[in-house]
């Protein structure tokens, strides 16, 4: 340890103190660019030349909608697009993450901080007694400060981690609002897809209600019998219920996207309207460009780099530390002469520390962070897997949707056809009731089925979209 040396102005030697201070500053400030730990270079990633089942498709480029942050204008919805536009101002999870991605930048600046001196300014008024003595008065005012040089980059490798904890925070941020957004785009498309239905089941149950007509009359001009009628009152009633639980589902699909907006489920009521969304063509981007886009990749990288950071600050632990102390002010018992010059003072002092045994402890430490490193690049490789297969599941799902669309389409065409046939045939009286009951449900079935595969593709353009970064863009590193 090197003491603290306390000595007045006027004594001899002072300006050599001077000159020692001097030295030693500066020599602070040249072993201050030293740098311990590794730099960080990014992780290697297993990146395909391009999709598997990218069939059929092309690279997208500027123009293309999907390109911008606003993805979901790509299905022409005023009441989406509006929707989507709360998200961003009033989903409380998305404030939550900006307020956190607030705080990462804060603790930047703190670490920041680090590296600068630490002044403070003392001012104390006193008295001391001797017995019965009289009563002396004494006075002092000081201007202090402490710096610890940054000599093995500690300090700078600590701003390093929280500089990519700052950016991972941002991306997380930028992932959240990503997520918020699909979930509401998910939930309004099965809220339409709800009132498709709804719509559809509403012209089956008239179509039921005049199928029971006709039955009850020919069975009160005895060419029916009874379990005709019974038969279409119990598929009558079985679609009124059905309609019933359609209407509590789309309840619960209503409520679900007040919250996502920030509001509560009694404020937002959502008008039905007949299905208007059509899956848009989404060019895929090539896998490179993918991983700039996406903010989980971004933000499991700059993970990766805040650990790396987090081994130079533990094998800084190795060497010693320096702290650089002064004082200077004055010291009287008059308060009108505090500050002449005969009263005043000055120090100046550094001591040095080194850890001599520790059992082990800071070996470990740098071998905890060497491990921590490992980890995060491990979970960064993995994220950027589980990206890639997103994008492959949804393009799979676009191509193979597109066409069952039509399969769907085509099927419930038919089966609206043999409806009829068999209701002018029952009405003919060329077959009995059971084949009217068997052609409407597959008519319903199909219908439902051609309903739901337009809310799939739908969605899987949703999917396709987000997997490829929603138009998010990585902020260069």
């Amino acid at each position: 340890m090197i003491p603290t040396t306390s000595i007045s102005p006027t004594l001899v030697g002072a300006k050599l103190k001077c000159s020692t201070a001097r030295l030693i500053v500066a020599a602070c400030a040249s072993l201050a660019g030293c740098l311990v730990g590794p730099d960080y270079h990014r992780p290697s990633l297993a990146t395909p030349a391009a999709f598997k089942e990218a069939e059929g498709w092309a690279p997208a480029h500027p123009a293309d909608a999907a390109d911008r942050l606003d993805w979901w204008t790509v299905f022409n919805d005023p009441v989406l697009n509006d929707l989507e536009s709360r998200v961003a101002t009033s989903n409380q999870t998305l404030a939550a993450a900006e307020a956190a991605y607030r705080q990462a930048r804060a603790l930047v600046a703190e670490q920041r901080a680090a590296l600068f001196p630490t002044v403070s300014l003392s001012a104390s008024p006193g008295a001391t007694t001797h017995g019965s003595g009289p009563t002396t008065q004494s006075y002092s005012l000081g201007l202090g400060g402490t710096w610890e040089p940054d000599l093995w980059g500690r300090i700078r490798r600590s701003i390093e981690n929280a500089k990519a904890g700052a950016a991972q925070s941002a991306a997380l941020m930028m992932n959240a609002r990503l997520s918020a957004q699909l979930e509401l785009a998910a939930d309004y498309i099965q809220l339409r897809q709800i009132d498709e239905e709804e719509r559809i089941l509403a012209a089956t149950v008239d179509a039921y209600r005049k199928a029971l007509t006709v039955t009850q009359n020919k069975y009160a001009a005895g060419v029916a019998a009874k379990s005709d009628v019974l038969s279409a009152r119990s598929q009558l009633e079985s679609a009124r219920a059905n309609d019933t639980d359609l209407l509590r589902q789309r309840a619960l699909v209503e409520h679900a996207i007040a919250v996502l907006v920030g509001l509560p489920p009694a404020g937002l009521t959502l008008a039905a309207t007949s299905w208007t969304l059509t899956a848009p063509e989404i060019p895929a981007k090539l896998p490179s460009e993918m991983l700039q886009r996406r903010p989980d990749v971004a933000a499991a990288e700059r993970a990766v780099a805040a650990a790396n950071a987090s081994i130079g600050v533990q094998m800084a632990a190795y060497y010693p530390s320096l702290s650089l102390t002064g004082q200077g002010g004055f010291s009287g018992g008059d308060l009108g002469s505090l500050l002449s010059a005969s009263n005043t003072l000055w120090s100046i002092g550094a001591s040095a520390a080194e850890t001599v045994f520790d059992a082990g402890a800071r070996h470990a430490a740098v071998r905890a962070a060497g491990a921590n490193y490992d980890e995060a690049v491990a979970n960064y490789r993995q994220t950027a897997l589980s990206a890639f297969a997103q994008v492959e599941d949804n393009l799979v799902a676009q191509r193979l949707l597109a066409r069952e669309q039509t399969e769907r389409s085509a099927a419930s065409e038919a089966a609206d056809a043999a409806e009829v046939i068999e209701r002018n045939q029952y009405q003919a009286g060329q077959v009995d009731y059971t084949a009217v009951v068997v052609a409407q449900s597959a008519a319903l079935s199909a219908r439902d089925a051609l309903v739901q595969v337009k809310a799939a593709r739908a969605t899987a353009a949703v999917d396709l979209i987000v997997a490829l970064g929603g138009g998010w863009k990585s902020p260069p590193l």
